[in-house]
């Protein structure tokens, strides 16, 4: 499913992709308030910046048939910390953010060949979306300090914090299916990108 707002093609060919930043979240068993700060102020200070040079921000939403993702729950909006004026919105049935939800014909539409990837969970629908990008032939800048996530126990019994999982995310994604920036290298990379 998808909504669009406006359909001018991106001259930079770089969008935005924010996603699962919802309230569905706030309503998960897992969910801590801990890293919350730093997420939204990096997140919006992302959002900001693309906003300011005319980057797409499509923003997307996770969707299920029931509970907290269900749009019944109400909770399929962006989380309240965060302001956002969207390009387009799109909701998604699998972790991938290109798998059932429009967003590669609107991606195509436009001209976007680059996207930056922010959102939540960083290990999960923000790395997978990272992985099929790059495998369907998008340059991918991964911010990584733009991205959520919780500590996790595995099988094994060992506890991952956050910033575990972060690293973890990190190391199998640089150099193969992403570049890890942070906020600012992002929008460096577009600026200099137009410049070039």
């Amino acid at each position: 499913m998808s909504i669009y707002r406006g359909h001018s093609p991106n001259p930079h060919s770089t969008a935005l992709l924010v996603i699962d930043a919802q309230q569905s979240f706030e309503h998960a068993p897992y969910w801590t308030p801990v890293d919350t700060p730093l997420f939204y102020d990096r997140l919006q200070s992302l959002i900001d910046g693309a906003q300011a040079r005319q980057i797409p921000v499509v923003q997307i939403f996770h969707v299920e048939e029931s509970g907290h993702f269900s749009l019944e729950s109400g909770f399929i909006k962006p989380l309240a910390a965060l302001s956002i004026q969207p390009q387009a919105v799109f909701h998604k049935p699998r972790h991938s953010a290109l798998i059932g939800s429009g967003l590669p014909v609107w991606l195509i539409e436009h001209g976007i060949q680059r996207l930056i990837v922010s959102g939540i969970r960083t290990e999960q629908c923000c790395e997978t979306t990272t992985r099929h990008a790059s495998d369907s032939g998008y340059q991918v800048d991964y911010v990584s300090e733009a991205t959520l996530t919780f500590a996790m126990t595995d099988r094994c019994g060992r506890r991952w914090s956050a910033e575990d999982i972060k690293a973890r995310t990190e190391l199998v994604l640089e150099g193969r299916f992403a570049r890890i920036l942070n906020v600012q290298q992002a929008l460096c990379a577009v600026d200099e990108a137009r410049a070039a």
